[in-house]
């Protein structure tokens, strides 16, 4: 029995049936379709496999030796088919797994939520892998998909598994302990950090994106980035780690307040962070339908892709903002 290029599974499906069923009526009837319809199919499938797989007589049909041994093929092939499908099938309505980065930023638990809003009958549920980089090689393993960063500042490698929706220009601060000299003022020039030392994240493989956006903004403003140390965990840790080192931290103007510290914003020019939606290539799922369509409308609503004046923006996060736009 030669071995044709392709088979189409609808052609296998006519025969088991009429292997199991013994009967073209019958089989017929089973998958729905003309029996007229199904003779064809049986007789295309001889044809395709050149050998014959039924005997017929008006009687009875009886499968031939070949179509004996073709039988348990044929099953374990459309079982293989029908498993894909129902794995994409559920692939629609499982749970979405959104990394908001870290509890308590703003910008994710907002679409986060309006989403859930939009989808009611959807599951999105949320994860906190506190960086894009760390992030991304979740989404392109397929353990985690969607997630929100800075996406330019990801390697070129990652970026091309993936893709992205701008969300917001951040304007980025500064914390800093509460009786810090700079902690007086409601607004912190980025002049006035000339000769501190700020902790952005540097040895953290999970943040490289950051502590890359932070090394791009000091440059040339005498600002010093605080060298590797241990990543603090929960309010409790990162006040104490602040207290102890007394050194300030690159943030955001929305990151969460901290025990015995401040945060003040940035300004002069302001620096900004660019924040996208992030997602592997090629998902299809409602629940990410959902959030493109939430990160639409809030920033629209709220402004937030509407760059100030004056801002500061390394050029390839300008045009990684602008080109998806």
């Amino acid at each position: 029995m030669p071995a044709p290029a392709h088979l189409d599974p609808r052609l296998l499906r006519a025969f088991v049936a009429v292997a199991e069923e013994l009967h073209f009526t019958r089989a017929a009837a089973r998958l729905y379709v003309a029996q007229q319809a199904l003779s064809r199919d049986v007789r295309r499938l001889e044809r395709e496999l050149g050998t014959e797989l039924f005997l017929r007589t008006t009687r009875q049909v009886t499968p031939t030796p070949d179509g004996e041994r073709l039988l348990p093929h044929a099953r374990r092939v459309l079982a293989a088919q029908d498993d894909l499908l129902a794995a994409f099938a559920a692939g629609q309505s499982r749970p979405l797994l959104v990394d908001l980065n870290t509890t308590g930023l703003v910008t994710g638990r907002l679409v986060l939520l309006r989403a859930r809003e939009l989808a009611p009958g959807c599951e999105l549920m949320a994860r906190y892998e506190s960086g894009l980089t760390g992030a991304a090689a979740e989404l392109l393993a397929g353990r985690l998909d969607a997630s929100f960063g800075r996406f330019a500042g990801l390697d070129p490698a990652l970026r091309s598994g993936l893709e992205q929706q701008p969300v917001r220009y951040e304007p980025m601060a500064v914390v800093l302990p509460a009786d810090h000299p700079l902690a007086r003022l409601p607004e912190v020039p980025l002049s006035a950090l000339a000769g501190e030392t700020v902790y952005a994240g540097a040895g953290n493989p999970r943040t490289r994106e950051w502590t890359d956006l932070a090394v791009r903004l000091f440059e040339g403003r005498s600002i010093r980035l605080a060298p590797p140390q241990p990543v603090a965990v929960g309010d409790e840790e990162f006040g104490r780690v602040m207290a102890k080192t007394r050194t300030p931290v690159l943030a955001v103007v929305d990151f969460p307040p901290m025990p015995g510290t401040v945060r003040r914003p940035l300004v002069d020019p302001v620096p900004l962070s660019p924040v996208s939606l992030v997602w592997r290539r090629g998902l299809a799922h409602p629940g990410l339908d959902a959030l493109r369509r939430a990160v639409a409308g809030i920033a629209r609503a709220r402004g937030w892709l509407t760059r100030p004046a004056g801002g500061w923006l390394p050029a390839a996060d300008a045009d990684v903002m602008h080109a998806e736009r």
